[in-house]
């Protein structure tokens, strides 16, 4: 069993190191590409379809940005889950725990409303760093939030 792991000094922000490198690195080649190739498409291609072009590059370039922005952030009043599509506040009271599984994607948080939802913020592909994280979060439920008491 590993050694228990204290809570981190608030505020704190996790994040994700390969998947926001990866999704700014290809959202600024896409756009750098739509660009060249609207410059340098045939004649027969008029301004509107250049134009064209370079808004369906910036398009998937935001599509990228929302899955390059997660993040999970602590701070005194409660947590805040940043996924790709939406942002959840949640004070520390409705916190009951954190589980990330071997081969989970990200961990999931269970909320005293019932829901249970994914951190996205914290990528399962970054082992050590997703444990050590996890970890933390889990310290902090259980020193703020109504986490249960382990026997």
């Amino acid at each position: 069993m590993s050694e228990p792991v204290s809570p981190p000094p608030l505020p704190v922000t996790w994040r994700p190191r390969r998947a926001r490198v990866v999704a700014y690195g290809f959202a600024a080649l896409i756009v750098v590409g739509a660009v060249v190739m609207a410059v340098l498409i045939a004649p027969p291609f008029q301004i509107a379809d250049r134009v064209a072009i370079v808004a369906f590059g910036c398009a998937v370039a935001y599509v990228l940005h929302l899955l390059g922005r997660v993040r999970v952030e602590a701070d005194d009043e409660g947590v805040t889950i940043v996924n790709a599509v939406r942002t959840h506040r949640y004070t520390w009271p409705e916190v009951l725990e954190v589980t990330l599984l071997v081969g989970d994607p990200w961990p999931r948080i269970d909320f005293s409303d019932g829901r249970t939802i994914g951190a996205m913020g914290i990528q399962g592909s970054e082992k050590a760093r997703a444990r050590q994280a996890t970890a933390e979060l889990e310290a902090l439920i259980k020193e703020r939030g109504e986490a249960r008491e382990s026997q």
